[in-house]
């Protein structure tokens, strides 16, 4: 790998995931209360009108007052951020987990639009669009040539719920233009990526976000596995940033016994606000397993804070980022809005779920977070630093620790191979998606035939296309030599292309092949007595850890 990659893959994979952290956990609250009564208050409104009515040179003041929200608030703590008007609305698709739209992904090839694929449920898979399909007119505007924007292209695709749009399409094989008429409808926004099944006995559940919508997602995954034997349950929870604190109350009722203490809020006043469990769940005799690593955040240690004071299940993985801080969502009455901080959050054993931090949004507070891939943390739990002053124990006796982030229970260490974090952060991050969209385009009709049985026996990612993605990503000055880890590109590209063709479910699957978390749980969870996989690790029973190199 050249040294710009070395450079630009991990800073890519910083902003990414900062910037999922930065939606948090959201608390909805409308405050117009804002009062200008304050001399000290007034003096910044005085200062734009004096630049807006008698400054030399046109100046837009409304950048002004952007720019100085945003840094008021960056010198409050990490996490209070501002949001434009212009973001708005997409940050609330986000965590609504829906939008009004026609429901395709797309790529502009050559100036025309392409569907990579349908979104499950979505108008355009219900009326027959297919992965492949060239979409040249909506509503006989031309969506074609170099003038046309991704965002006037979905200005044009998406409109009120019910509403038409009529499609022409080109497809290949078809020497006319074919005629949609699509009904725009609700779109979801999956922040459940997968559910399925990983042996006869346990099951398996990746949630990549708290959206609006993710307890009846989790349900109906769930509910898929009604005619099962399933006896336990993991939780994918890696790469979960957070989201609505709700959302993970909800799942976490479904394993946690009526009463029992799942978190609590202390605001500036020492005021305490206690979240119980508040029924009987579905799943309570679940044997439970949650992932976790450095980049699992906010509703996410919540979650795995509740399962692990409360001695119900186990967390498996990497010390979690730690943030607990909780923001409410204040309209500036402009289409902007302030996520600002009002509490923090604690785990039932009463620990702080929150890093430390000074002065605000600092430097310091991301790079102590970046100094975990330098300094041994990621890779072994003896690096972990713990603080006997923050020494908590669980009602069976179990030993917690707090200070920021969820330490786990078994700890799984990062592969420390940089060609495979970076074929993950490939995968994960979509570069492999126009490569392997490519390859499929040049015989749709092959790979549209394919059943999943023939998909998944069929030796589809040879040796010649290994060879094929490293030219692609040579053309983008990517040079790699992935001699040493062949296996983890093929197992990734097929993911990718499962994911096209057949969807989340599969291609996590795929993913998933030999990954040490599951490893970890099958090795203690055996289908005969899932049960006593429980007791044995939570008091300190279990296996000595041991480096895993494949992840």
């Amino acid at each position: 790998m050249n040294r710009r990659m070395k450079i630009v893959l991990p800073l890519l994979m910083a902003v990414v995931f900062v910037a999922g952290i930065l939606l948090g956990d959201i608390l909805s609250f409308q405050d117009n209360s804002l009062s200008n009564s304050s001399s000290k208050r007034q003096k910044l409104n005085r200062l734009i009108n004096f630049i807006d009515k008698e400054y030399v040179d046109e100046v837009n003041t409304d950048s002004i007052v952007d720019i100085t929200v945003a840094s008021i608030l960056e010198n409050l703590d990490p996490h209070s951020a501002y949001i434009s008007k212009q973001e708005y609305d997409f940050v609330q698709d986000n965590m609504r987990g829906d939008f009004v739209g026609i429901g395709i992904s797309f790529y502009t090839i050559k100036d025309t639009i392409v569907v990579i694929r349908t979104l499950e449920k979505g108008p355009g898979e219900k009326a027959g669009l297919e992965a492949g399909d060239r979409i040249l007119y909506a509503d006989a505007v031309p969506l074609f040539g170099n003038n046309m924007t991704n965002d006037s292209i979905t200005g044009l695709l998406k409109g009120p719920a019910n509403s038409k749009v009529n499609l022409k399409v080109k497809r290949l094989g078809e020497n006319n233009l074919l005629d949609f008429e699509i009904n725009r409808g609700v779109v979801p926004l999956k922040s459940v990526d997968a559910g399925y099944m990983i042996n006869d006995t346990l099951g398996y559940i990746k949630i990549n976000r708290f959206a609006e919508s993710t307890y009846s997602e989790f349900k109906a995954k769930m509910n898929q596995f009604a005619t099962s034997e399933m006896k336990s349950v993991i939780l994918d929870l890696r790469n979960n940033g957070g989201g609505f604190l709700r959302q993970a109350t909800l799942i976490l009722d479904e394993f946690i016994e009526d009463g029992k203490l799942l978190l609590f809020t202390k605001n500036k006043n020492g005021d305490l606000k206690e979240t119980f469990a508040s029924k009987l769940g579905d799943y309570g005799d679940q044997n439970l397993f949650v992932f976790i690593d450095e980049k699992s955040a906010s509703a996410s240690e919540i979650v795995a804070g509740a399962i692990q004071d409360n001695d119900r299940g186990i967390i498996i993985g990497r010390r979690s980022f730690g943030k607990g801080l909780v923001q409410r969502e204040m309209n500036l009455g402009d289409g902007s809005a302030v996520r600002l901080t009002v509490a923090r959050y604690y785990t039932p054993t009463g620990r702080s779920i929150q890093r430390p931090y000074e002065n605000g949004n600092s430097e310091a507070y991301y790079s102590e977070y970046m100094e975990r891939y330098s300094n041994g943390e990621l890779l072994s739990k003896d690096s972990i630093s713990t603080d006997d002053s923050l020494r908590y124990e669980t009602p069976e006796g179990n030993i917690v620790y707090g200070g920021g982030g969820i330490i786990p229970d078994i700890f799984v260490p990062r592969n420390s191979s940089q060609d495979i974090q970076d074929i993950k952060f490939m995968y994960e991050g979509g570069v492999m998606d126009r490569f392997i969209f490519d390859l499929l385009d040049e015989n749709r009709k092959y790979y549209n035939s394919l059943s999943k049985n023939d998909f998944l026996e069929r030796n589809l990612i040879t040796e010649e296309v290994l060879d094929r993605f490293t030219r692609y990503l040579g053309n983008y000055d990517m040079n790699y030599n992935f001699d040493d880890s062949s296996y983890f590109l093929k197992k990734h590209l097929k993911a990718t292309m499962a994911r096209q063709l057949f969807g989340s479910d599969l291609a996590e699957k795929i993913s998933n092949e030999n990954d040490p978390y599951i490893k970890r749980v099958l090795k203690i969870n055996s289908p005969e007595n899932p049960g006593q996989a429980r007791l044995g690790v939570l008091n300190g029973q279990a296996e000595s850890e041991e480096k895993l190199t494949t992840d």
